[in-house]
């Protein structure tokens, strides 16, 4: 299924139709009814390409996405229309039986969503041609005046088909894409206002390898109707707050500055640089190293290990005849 694309270009290069050369676009009705944007949602209005009135002109015409049967008084919501299965044209009957020989068209767009089932994980990708320029998308249309109005309800639903082998791995269904002029120019002409067997070739699954196609996964928010940004057309993983940019950005920083050597590692390889020493800081050293002849000779004439000994003192005479008195005195008693 197509449940969300893209087209954020100016309305002046969309009128160009930009990749697909020769295709020119007469003149644009509604014009100021669509805004660019990058996340269209179904019921939104976009640029569908038809043929105009006169031989081999197209017109781009903006048109409401949910076509809108003109059998229609009131807009059904609950009608799903959003896509128009391709098996469905080619068996024949249902609501398309009346629409699909003679209001053919292809919706300007420069890719479209598809949200990819891992688990309980939907993930948003974005399928764009490789090439560059718009991807045209075959659809339906049809126009209804409602009660209550006075102007016609242009409307239009995407043509669906079973995804090619490439693709299958995201999604079962894909959009009928028209990569080619010769492919425009079949889908568009609705001169016999029948169905052909060349349309029912056209609506099979994806094939032209001239014109690949390329997908990647792109930001959830894209998931949300109404949010705007830039980067839902980018990958995830190069966008600017990516985190492969996130890689790039180390890697640069990395080359152009050294990595610092650790504190705690110690490189005996590579001396520390020699710094010049004062004058005062060589006398501190020298004496440090050289002790002064006076302390030298002192410490080699001490011991130092036994400490000097102190001399007896010879008792005085006097105290010893002092002694030998007292001693006579005590016999004579």
């Amino acid at each position: 299924m197509c449940g969300r694309f893209a087209l954020r270009l100016a309305r002046a290069e969309i009128r160009q139709v930009p990749g697909h050369n020769g295709v020119d676009v007469d003149e644009w009705i509604d014009e100021e009814q669509f805004v660019p944007r990058y996340n269209i949602a179904p019921r939104s209005q976009a640029p569908v390409l038809r043929r105009g009135q006169g031989p081999g002109g197209y017109v781009l015409h903006t048109m409401k996405w949910g076509l809108v049967p003109h059998w229609s008084k009131h807009e059904d919501k609950t009608l799903s229309t959003t896509n128009a299965r391709a098996e469905n044209l080619v068996e024949g009957g249902g609501m398309w039986g009346s629409i699909k020989g003679k209001k053919r068209c292809a919706v300007v767009a420069q890719g479209y969503y598809e949200w990819f089932t891992k688990g309980k994980d939907k993930l948003p990708h974005f399928t764009k041609p490789r090439g560059g320029g718009v991807m045209l998308m075959a659809a339906l249309y049809d126009s209804v005046i409602l009660e209550g109005q006075t102007t016609p309800l242009w409307t239009f639903s995407i043509v669906t088909t079973e995804a090619n082998k490439d693709f299958s791995w995201l999604h079962d269904r894909q959009p009928v894409i028209l990569s080619t002029r010769a492919a425009l120019d079949t889908w568009l002409n609705t001169d016999t206002q029948t169905w052909t067997p060349a349309l029912t070739k056209l609506v099979g699954p994806y094939s032209d390898v001239d014109h690949p196609l390329e997908c990647y996964q792109v930001p959830q928010e894209v998931g949300k109707v109404g949010t705007e940004s830039p980067t839902f057309i980018e990958p995830v993983a190069t966008r600017k707050d990516g985190i492969q940019a996130m890689f790039s950005k180390q890697a640069a920083k990395s080359q152009a500055s050294p990595p610092k050597r650790p504190r705690d590692v110690l490189d005996f390889a590579t001396p520390p640089p020699a710094t010049k020493k004062t004058k005062t800081e060589e006398a501190d050293v020298h004496a440090t190293l050289t002790p002064s002849k006076t302390k030298l000779k002192t410490e080699c004439t001490s011991s130092p290990s036994k400490s000097p000994t102190k001399r007896k003192q010879p008792k005085s005479k006097a105290s010893s005849g002092s002694s030998n008195m007292k001693i006579e005195s005590f016999f004579r008693k």
